[in-house]
């Protein structure tokens, strides 16, 4: 920058600004570099310069942070050395020309020349790019990465450690508009998942926290960013150690799985043992059950015909042995991932979730290990665009933040049937009073979050009216507060709030502004569309609640299916007892374990217990088998 130019701007060069003065005067920031008019331009410059047919063709590059310009005599015919450019160290303002020391040396170091005014470019910077063009690929690859450093994203007790999107973007060193791709790593705890990480990733350095000691050095989920290959790499910490908090483990693991586009299991084990096979295979089913609505809408918003696996991170098995062979070696013929496949079904597993699972084994008879293989197959897996795309990092925040998918919301649906299959048996015997109270708790269960509760409406929210223990309040589905029948008799559809196509009641007011819908955020809209299918089924079962138990039992049955979580076999499939085998009739009712969602005889599935990672805090009905895991389920 010259002795006569004032520094700055804001933006990526706050020090160029634009060399043509065409539109501009000269004062504003350069954003592009045009190699034929050999100058740097601003925004309006370059395009009122390259509106003119001569021009048109012209080859510019956006600049990026910290631009230097090539020497214009270097780029030309006559420069001192043929077909090397060199970077520029000053701008001759009056030639307006950019200059290299050798070329400011040999033309303007004597005569009038000498006197011409100079903009004098980042020396610093210009001493790097010179540094870097000198150095082989694999040193520049390693001097990007020289400043990455780890930084702690979610801890043990599920809380997120970044404030907001910015944050995040900031900790990881990356541009907002960057894309990218997430790859993360699961073993056990002592098989060197963070030193793996540093050596593929990041050329040895420490950035994530190593340890000898078998024990975690940290439980949670760390993060950092490679400059190199673009990716947001997740490393995992006690993940997969004895936990007394199991469910919290399992929620945290989902986490993980819903933002990756590449999974590593490393293992360290001689054989590959049946807990890594375990391990997929309920990740898995996991990832499944809470996922599967996500990816069924988004294969039908995108037109595709595939199954929900394809759209699954892929998984690479990186397996280091020291004493035995590596898998499939001592059979040629056979292919590991095969083998792998076998194994899986023999355990009665089966990793549906993954769009692929690949093998890449190495074997260590004298250290260091030889990562350079799962280099080049990450690399390959990173490279394939087919179903995982790239994104922002914004995007990925937002997947990481949102919870609601961890809580399986549709479970409401079926807690009600459960609480109404309890209170079926005293309804008939229940006068009006209770059957009020009743149908009161029943609405304050299931209403969503935007309705007022009914123990805090005591008048009507028009007329002023005050309810008495018998009278019937109503909610308006649109603003959620309650009034009487009269204020209350209108409807229309209210698909803002997840309602749907059909007219449903709304307060007078609300039916007089129908033309201009509610401003319901997208995030209200998630958080309520659990609720709002158990509020339907209370819909459905409310009318029933004065009659006898066996009227009670038809709008069940109907509703069953809407209220049935994804996990559930459906009742259709089930025609024996999961456990006993024996075969359903009219005398013997089928039951679904809130566990692993098979159908069971009542003898088979007497037992309760609460299900967390299933979304039942309470205790439930889930079979024998279930009940005799230890931990939380």
């Amino acid at each position: 920058m010259s002795a006569q130019t004032s520094p700055a701007e804001k933006g990526l060069n706050p020090g160029l600004l634009c060399q043509e003065s065409y539109t501009c005067s000269g004062t504003d920031e350069a954003v592009f570099e045009c190699d034929e008019c050999c100058s740097l331009q601003c925004l309006r410059c370059e395009e009122e310069l390259h509106r003119q047919e001569r021009l048109r063709n012209h080859e510019r590059i956006r600049l990026k942070a910290g631009h230097v310009p090539y020497c214009d005599p270097c780029k030309g015919p006559n420069g001192h050395s043929p077909g090397v450019k060199q970077r520029a160290v000053v701008r001759c303002q009056t030639c307006k020309i950019n200059l290299c020391l050798e070329c400011q040396k040999r033309t303007h170091s004597g005569g009038n020349k000498r006197r011409h005014p100079v903009t004098v470019y980042h020396v610093t910077k210009v001493q790097e790019l010179l540094e870097e063009e000198g150095m082989d690929e694999e040193t520049k690859r390693k001097k990007m990465t020289e400043k990455v450093v780890s930084f702690l994203l979610v801890d043990e007790n599920e809380e997120i450690q970044v404030t907001n999107e910015e944050d995040f973007i900031r900790k990881l060193d990356c541009k907002p508009d960057q894309h990218l791709k997430v790859v993360s790593i699961f073993g056990n705890t002592g098989d060197g998942k963070s030193h793996t990480l540093n050596h593929t990733f990041f050329y040895g350095r420490e950035v994530f926290k190593t340890s000898p000691a078998q024990e975690s050095c940290t439980v949670g989920v760390w993060a950092a960013y490679d400059p190199v290959h673009k990716v947001a790499v997740i490393d995992t910490e006690g993940l997969l150690g004895a936990t007394v908090n199991l469910s919290q483990r399992t929620r945290l693991l989902l986490k993980v799985l819903a933002i990756s586009d590449l999974v590593i299991y490393r293992t360290h084990a001689d054989r590959l043992h049946n807990d890594l096979f375990k391990f997929l295979g309920d990740a898995s089913e996991a990832y499944l059950k809470h996922f599967t609505k996500e990816l069924k809408a988004t294969t039908a918003r995108c037109g595709l015909d595939v199954p929900l696996s394809t759209l699954g991170p892929a998984v690479i098995i990186f397996h280091e042995t020291v004493h035995t062979q590596l898998l499939g070696s001592d059979h040629p013929s056979e292919v590991p991932e095969k083998l792998i496949q076998d194994r899986f079904r023999k355990l009665g597993r089966f990793p549906e979730a993954f769009s692929s699972i690949h093998y890449k084994g190495t074997r260590t008879y004298n250290p260091p290990t030889d990562f350079s293989g799962l280099r080049r197959a990450l690399e390959q897996q990173l490279e394939n665009n087919t179903t995982r795309s790239p994104r922002h990092p914004g995007v990925i925040f937002k997947a990481l933040k949102t919870d609601g998918f961890l809580k399986d919301n549709n479970n409401a649906a079926q807690r009600l049937l459960d609480g109404m299959n309890f209170m079926a048996q005293s309804v008939s015997e229940l006068s009006l009073g209770p059957t009020k109270a009743v149908t009161s708790w029943l609405t304050d269960q299931i209403a969503p979050a935007y309705w007022r509760p009914n123990s805090q409406i005591l008048s009507c929210n028009k007329c002023a009216t005050s309810f008495k223990d018998n009278d019937t309040k109503h909610h308006c589905r649109a603003c959620g507060e309650g009034f009487c029948d009269s204020c209350s008799s209108k409807s229309r559809p209210v698909p803002e709030r997840g309602w749907g196509p059909a007219p449903v009641r709304v307060c007078d007011s609300c039916f007089e502004a129908r033309d201009s819908q509610l401003d319901v955020t997208e995030a209200q809209g998630d958080d309520e569309g659990g609720t709002l299918i158990a509020r339907k089924v209370g819909e459905a079962v409310q009318s029933t609640l004065g009659a006898v138990v066996t009227a009670i039992d038809i709008p069940l049955g109907l509703v069953k299916d809407a209220a049935r979580p994804a996990y559930w076999v459906p009742d259709h499939e089930i025609l024996h007892c999961h456990s006993c085998r024996k075969e359903f009739s009219v005398k013997l009712s089928k039951h679904h374990c809130r566990a692993c969602g098979q159908g069971f005889c009542d003898e088979c599935s007497h037992d309760r217990r609460a299900v967390p990672s299933r979304g039942w805090d309470h205790p439930v009905r889930v079979c024998f088998n279930c009940n005799k895991k230890p931990g939380d389920l």
